[in-house]
């Protein structure tokens, strides 16, 4: 089969995916690199694999019997969102995430809009054992190309909900039974000193990037939480700041 290149039908249609309103219409997005395509076809959600012939090779036992079709550097560069692409692609369904019945760690990320932020809150989340993700207001879409990538396959088996009211996020985690921490450089619970409180079932609440929490969505929160500065920087970025928190609570669920 001769390569399809970047002015193929098929291939421009999928290269629209990377806007944001083509994604949400169609209800499809793009999975970039051999992580995500195989977290993509182990959830089931493949619609078709974009690949170079040198990858389709390499990447033979990955891809077994999915829907691939062959694409030259070209049209594949133009697919990727990586600045050195891996040479696989692929069209995948939304995920349509619900939350769990019984989480026992939660994130909510409120007006959280730089997609590599978020990607990464998603895959420490994951990786701290936590049980879903939810990414609420104005903030990014959980498809963004970057998102996607940054996850490193995680958003494909953790539940990632998007809930355009942040305080209904609160209130459906305190409904859950969790106890709410929202993440705040002047709270009143020093993270070093909270190892009861993290051992509950818990949500984690972080702020924009740029200007944090809210005061009124802050306010319904159970507990605000500060990490200790101990140098002189003047505070953490939110990816950081997440993986402090969450990890601290992984450290507390397993001693309690």
């Amino acid at each position: 089969m001769t390569p399809l290149t970047a002015g193929n039908t098929r291939v421009k249609e999928a290269r629209k995916l990377h806007r944001r309103p083509e994604r949400s219409g169609r209800r499809c997005f793009l999975a970039d690199g051999p992580k995500a395509v195989e977290g993509a076809l182990a959830a089931g959600v493949v619609i078709e694999v974009f690949a170079t012939p040198d990858a389709a090779a390499q990447h033979a036992d990955l891809l077994g019997g999915a829907p691939v079709t062959l694409v030259d550097e070209r049209a594949l560069g133009g697919l990727s969102d990586s600045v050195n692409p891996a040479g696989l692609v692929a069209v995948c369904r939304f995920l349509d995430a619900a939350l769990p019945e019984r989480p026992g760690l939660l994130t909510i990320c409120a007006d959280v809009r730089d997609p590599g932020n978020a990607g990464n809150v998603i895959r420490t989340t994951d990786a701290a054992g936590g049980d879903a993700v939810v990414l609420a207001g104005d903030a990014v879409d959980a498809y963004n190309p970057k998102t996607v990538r940054a996850s490193v396959g995680s958003l494909f088996h953790l539940p990632v909900v998007v809930e355009r009211d942040p305080a209904a996020a609160v209130r459906a985690a305190q409904a859950a039974g969790l106890t709410v921490l929202a993440a705040d450089g002047g709270g009143e619970v020093d993270l070093f000193a909270a190892d009861e409180l993290l051992a509950r079932p818990t949500a984690w609440l972080f702020g924009n990037e740029a200007w944090g929490l809210p005061e009124e969505l802050a306010a319904l929160a159970d507990h605000r939480v500060r990490i200790p500065i101990l140098g002189r920087a003047e505070s953490l970025n939110l990816a950081t700041a997440a993986s402090v928190c969450l990890y601290a609570s992984a450290r507390a669920r397993m001693g309690a």
